[in-house]
């Protein structure tokens, strides 16, 4: 046999094998957070592109969340600005502001449309100041130590919280065959913008749409033990645990809580995945291998 004639036959059993779950997940929706390295590798960009552009055209439904901290860090590094973090968060004064929506709300946002569109997609960049699509309130950070007889509250800016989501707007382009691709900016009833964690307003969208699944890419393999092995399925409570034997810790604590809320919520599944891998939605979604950490509220025999 050729190796043509077996590229053909090994590209017509993954298709063949992939069936099952296409039929499963077929007008479904699922809320994918974009962010990490699979942002910035051009190879990895071009790939989740016409992953998803795949998705819609098998007749899922992607609703796309992404984030844009290293985009940000570097303009304002440019501007002279200087970044500032108060437990992870970004201090977001009214320059900074500027700053953020200026990227995620441009730069970012139109290159990962242009990027879908140009594999053939119909996708659409939107902030959640379009059509008061995310409408926030600010994040109130308090400190306590030992000490202290009150908690310290700490001013950090522009930095939300989701309040609520305008899911009509999300329907609306998902029927009519669009991709939705949302900036983390929210708004309050002033008019106020703020800057959102991405993998919160992922989580919310997620919860809001009841969606089938939430996939997070992230630069890890997934979430590890503490002998560095990916933990592969867990349920709510074991999660719980994790956490409150330290095995869930910093950076990854907030990302998993988010999965956390999520399939609490009534989301099905929610999966950290490692975006550094080609193709890395796919493996997820049409394989029985995985590439990541599969979060659920359901038992797992």
């Amino acid at each position: 046999m050729t190796l043509d004639r077996a590229q053909a036959l090994n590209t017509a059993q993954v298709l063949s094998t992939a069936l099952p779950y296409i039929q499963k997940f077929t007008g479904k929706t699922l809320v994918i957070k974009y962010g990490g390295n699979a942002m910035v590798d051009e190879e990895l960009k071009t790939q989740f592109a016409r992953d998803i552009v795949l998705l819609k055209t098998v007749g899922i439904n992607p609703v796309v969340v992404h984030g844009g901290g290293p985009q940000i860090g570097d303009l304002l590094e440019k501007l002279n600005i200087e970044s500032k973090f108060i437990d992870g968060m970004r201090v977001t004064d009214s320059a900074t502001m500027d700053v953020v929506e200026m990227v995620l709300g441009g730069q970012v946002n139109k290159d990962i449309v242009n990027l879908i569109n140009n594999e053939g997609g119909s996708a659409i960049g939107l902030t959640g100041k379009d059509g008061k699509l995310i409408t926030a309130d600010k994040l109130k950070v308090s400190r306590k130590s030992p000490e202290m007889q009150q908690p310290e509250i700490i001013d950090i800016g522009h930095v939300g919280q989701v309040r609520s989501v305008n899911t009509d707007l999300i329907n609306m382009l998902v029927n009519s065959d669009f991709i939705p691709v949302i900036a983390p900016i929210g708004v309050d009833e002033k008019g106020q913008s703020y800057n959102i964690n991405a993998d919160l307003v992922a989580g919310k969208v997620a919860e809001i749409l009841k969606a089938e699944k939430l996939m997070l890419l992230t630069n890890t393999p997934g979430l590890l033990n503490k002998q560095g092995d990916v933990l592969t399925g867990l349920n709510a409570k074991q999660v719980d645990d994790l956490i409150a034997d330290g095995t869930i810790y910093g950076g990854m604590l907030p990302k998993i809580q988010c999965a956390l809320d999520a399939v609490r919520a009534g989301v099905k599944r929610a999966h950290i995945i490692d975006g550094r891998l080609s193709h890395s939605i796919l493996l997820e979604i049409f394989t029985d291998q995985g590439v990541g950490t599969l979060i659920t509220n359901e038992n797992l025999s």
